[in-house]
């Protein structure tokens, strides 16, 4: 034992020692609280409490002594506190830290959205949640930030806090944090919207389209109502994409993250034709079908927007993603087409998220419907043939007439 070490109480807290320090606290030396204890192996290990000035006194350190013994005695890996503090630092960083190692990742910087959910993150979560580490973390923390966005979408309440649940997963999957000590439950969402346009808007969107100055953009919308293309994958087309010999479109790191393939269409192909050869004009040499400013990737289309309010469509009519539903609900409308085969069309790869459009089917689901009742009621109930009413002018005998049912069945003529 050190000669400075001096033991506070040997029958109260054996194995609880001090020295004293040059600093005084009110009036009194300040004083450094150690223990000593044996491993498993026979070792003396002295370990460093604290001081008494920063609230740490012998019945505290004596109950670190025991933990320690009692972990020694067990068999466990006796680790100080400086050595538990190390493992805190690795496997429980703050949170903010974990997001930066999240967006940091190769995941993370892939990302299709990556800034705005950063924006999302800063805005929401910093200022409530700040620095603090994940295992400290409870449900009121998550409320907080709940409440923080009363005024808020209840789809934007369920991003920001469905980005939180990624990333702590995420922490705890690469061990830079432990996983959440509770359940959290993200908010119900019911916003689920799919637009179509009506016999009328389309005739006037496609009007418009027809006498648009911008021919490149007036080809993109009409490229998106033929394929049901997404916006970005039609900004992302390049010359090789477009595969005349076997009829396809390839669509190269779409929002499933694997290259897909859709049908290279007659009509669509003659658009694409007419792009590439004005393309060739304005931007020679540009790898992009439809190209933005100085031959790079187009990454926004504003006159999109002209366009909808120049046709007089929807206010919450989305452009290209409305074209894209359009396009879905107009190939099941017709009848000649399944969930299944519209879904590929889409590429998309839940069939959930196609079965969206079934309640766009009404002329389908009624002729099929009725087949159903006739096949299962085996011809029971046959609507009555309408009988022919008699001509202008014409007499007609009492006699003679077809009888008119009540509701009951019995005639309505009146009874002698």
């Amino acid at each position: 034992m050190p000669a400075r070490y001096q033991l506070v109480d040997g029958r109260r807290w054996p194995g609880v020692y001090f020295y004293a320090l040059q600093q005084r606290i009110k009036g009194k030396p300040d004083r450094t609280i150690m223990i000593s204890y044996r491993e498993a192996g026979g070792r003396m290990r002295w370990e460093k409490v604290g001081r008494a000035s920063e609230g740490i006194t012998p019945a505290i350190a004596f109950e670190l002594r025991s933990t320690r013994l009692r972990h020694a005695r067990h068999g466990d890996a006796v680790k100080t506190s400086k050595e538990l503090a190390a493992d805190r630092a690795r496997h429980d960083r703050p949170l903010v830290e974990v997001r930066d190692a999240y967006y940091g990742s190769a995941h993370g910087l892939a990302l299709k959205g990556r800034d705005g959910e950063l924006r999302r993150w800063n805005r929401h979560l910093l200022p409530t949640l700040g620095k603090r580490r994940i295992s400290e973390l409870t449900p009121q923390d998550v409320e907080a930030v709940r409440s923080a966005m009363a005024g808020l979408a209840p789809a934007s309440a369920r991003n920001v806090l469905e980005l939180l649940r990624r990333i702590v997963r995420w922490g705890a999957k690469q061990q830079l944090c432990p996983p959440l000590g509770f359940e959290m439950a993200l908010p119900h969402v019911h916003n689920e919207v799919t637009e179509f346009l009506t016999a009328e808007e389309l005739g006037r969107l496609l009007a418009v389209l027809e006498d648009w100055p911008d021919r490149s953009v007036a080809r993109m919308m009409l490229v998106a109502l033929g394929t049901g293309l997404r916006k970005f994958e039609i900004f992302r087309l390049e010359d090789r994409d477009i595969d005349r010999e076997h009829g396809l479109i390839t669509l190269r790191n779409p929002k499933s993250g694997r290259d897909e393939h859709v049908p290279l269409t007659p009509p669509v192909a003659a658009l694409l034709d007419e792009q590439l050869a004005d393309r060739d004009v304005l931007w020679p040499g540009s790898p992009f079908v439809f190209p933005g400013r100085r031959g790079r990737q187009r990454t926004n289309c504003n006159a999109a927007r002209r366009i909808k309010a120049a046709a007089q469509l929807p206010e919450n009519f989305r452009p290209f993603h409305g074209l894209r539903h359009h396009f879905a609900v107009a190939a099941l409308n017709s009848g000649e087409f399944t969930l299944d085969m519209v879904g590929a069309l889409l590429t998309h790869k839940k069939s959930e998220v196609t079965r969206r459009y079934a309640r766009f089917l009404p002329a389908t689901l009624q002729a099929a419907g009725a087949r159903a009742a006739e096949l299962a009621l085996g011809g029971a109930i046959a609507p009555e043939p309408k009988a022919k009413g008699p001509e202008p002018g014409e007499r007609v005998d009492p006699a003679t007439a077809p009888r008119r049912r009540t509701a009951k069945g019995s005639d309505s003529r009146s009874r002698s």
